[in-house]
């Protein structure tokens, strides 16, 4: 099991890589998004630089999460950027568009790997919780 849980948190800390690396590199080419809330949404982000903090983070928590002494610390690093993952795809784009499959398949993996590394390090996170 301690196998399992260190490949789940080196591919989760490279899902989180291969998204803020090229984006702090600028990188990534200037992509056309379609007319609608998805276009306002990260229009409002571009300018403030607010899209620039939230990929730092991804690079600290993906740095983290990949090294077992401090995965936790890495998770909840990346719990929130998680949270507001899905919480765009349910409500900005109203759900994921099934006909892209990587799209569908980092979501997966940002979801299930999470989800096995908090199973797995249940005890150290129950303690957040206790007395």
């Amino acid at each position: 099991m301690k196998i399992a849980a260190t490949i789940a948190g080196i591919l989760l800390g490279l899902v989180f890589l291969l998204a803020s690396v090229p984006f702090l590199l600028n990188a990534v080419p200037e992509q056309k998004l379609p007319e609608g809330p998805v276009t306002l949404f990260m229009g409002a982000f571009g300018p403030t630089g607010y899209m620039t903090f939230i990929k730092v983070l991804e690079l600290v928590g993906a740095i983290l999460v990949m090294i077992p002494l401090t995965r936790n610390l890495g998770l909840l690093v990346l719990g929130p950027i998680i949270v507001n993952i899905l919480a765009f795809h349910v409500f900005i784009t109203q759900g994921l568009d099934t006909s892209n499959l990587m799209a569908v398949v980092m979501t997966v993996l940002i979801v299930v790997l999470p989800l096995f590394l908090l199973w797995y390090e249940r005890r150290a996170f129950l303690g957040l919780i206790r007395r």
